[in-house]
């Protein structure tokens, strides 16, 4: 794999641009408009329930016009290799699936002669480069579910390589489209956002970053608000509780919190010049399947790169914070780092 993506030699900016990737970076893809024909998924990954879920909602013969246009048909069940919680599922997920029409298959390759478009949904984020790698080299459209990558280099690594092989690429937490947040990141709810406080669960995996695991959900929810150029980052950490607090360059600050126990949920409060509101409550998945939908008529993201590249940005400042005891780490330096990594590995 690491041969493949030097001879690429996708990896080529600086720091300063990996931060400020965005739409307008990317190629116009074609895909405009639905396709005349009904678009046929394959999922990488039974590992997951989203997997199963995604297809239920997708594959329902009384699917409304929003969803309409993509059916799930193949997928590969592999998936986490040694995460034993992960590992575990895939049996009754693949059982779970084939009840739903889709046919298995036994290898990434197999899968992409049957699919027009891919859901990358393997649980784990350190597979992800290996298996978007061969989705970007078959020209096929990509969904990737959080984390994209188990480390900020993948991360950045990721959508470079769907810049350089002309692949639409799309990641997002379903809290993204939770109720209200939509309309305050549009100015419809409380005008200018001027700060924000966002929560989730924040269950801890030893094989990826402590945020990249289940923290990310609420960091996306937070950023779904507060939108791109935080600075500064500085985290408190316990057994049962993160708090990460974000300095963004315009003086706003941002705050998320973790929870590991007591009553776990997702939400968050946002601050606004001509309000107050509530950034949830969660609408589970169906809103975020709408915009996969979109996507893949279209081929337009509606996530720019930049912006989730800095939650995993956000992410790693807070494991550096908590390295160093609780100091205030650069989110810039951050990136710098993963650049760093990137032209020593690839």
């Amino acid at each position: 794999m690491n041969n493949i993506i030097k001879r690429r030699n996708f990896i080529k900016t600086s720091a300063a641009s990996a931060v400020g990737l965005s739409l307008a970076t990317y190629p116009s893809y074609g895909m405009v408009g639905k396709p005349s024909k009904e678009l046929k998924a394959g999922i990488i990954g039974l590992d997951t329930s989203h997997s199963v879920a995604f297809t239920k909602v997708l594959n329902d013969p009384e699917a409304l016009a929003d969803i309409a246009g993509v059916r799930v048909v193949a997928a590969y069940p592999h998936g986490s290799k040694d995460i034993e919680k992960s590992v575990s599922r895939i049996p009754g997920y693949t059982k779970e699936i084939q009840a739903l029409g889709v046919e298995i298959v036994d290898s990434v390759d197999a899968l992409l002669e049957k699919v027009d478009v891919v859901l990358l949904e393997t649980n784990d984020g350190r597979r992800h480069l290996e298996q978007a790698l061969q989705v970007f080299k078959a020209g096929k459209p990509v969904f990737i579910d959080k984390p994209v990558a188990a480390s900020l280099p993948d991360a950045i690594a990721i959508f470079e390589a769907a810049k350089q092989y002309k692949v639409p690429l799309f990641s997002s937490s379903s809290l993204r489209y939770a109720e209200n947040a939509q309309g305050i990141r549009r100015g419809e709810k409380i005008g200018k956002v001027m700060g924000a406080d966002a929560y989730s669960p924040a269950h801890l995996e030893k094989t990826h970053p402590d945020l990249y695991w289940y923290g990310v959900h609420g960091v996306e929810t937070l950023y779904t608000v507060m939108g791109v150029g935080c600075q500064q980052v500085k985290r408190t950490h316990t057994d049962d509780m993160d708090v990460v607090v974000g300095t963004w360059n315009d003086g706003r600050i941002g705050t998320f919190r973790g929870m590991r126990a007591g009553k776990l949920g997702y939400g968050g409060t946002a601050f606004g010049d001509e309000g107050i509101s509530p950034i949830g409550p969660y609408a589970g998945y169906r809103p975020l399947v709408v915009e996969i939908v979109k996507f893949f008529h279209t081929g337009n993201p509606p996530v720019a790169p930049e912006e989730t590249i800095e939650i995993f940005a956000f992410m790693e400042a807070a494991d550096e914070s908590k390295r160093q005891g609780g100091k205030e780490v650069s989110v810039e330096n951050v990136m710098k780092k993963a650049q760093s990594a990137l032209q020593g590995r690839y």
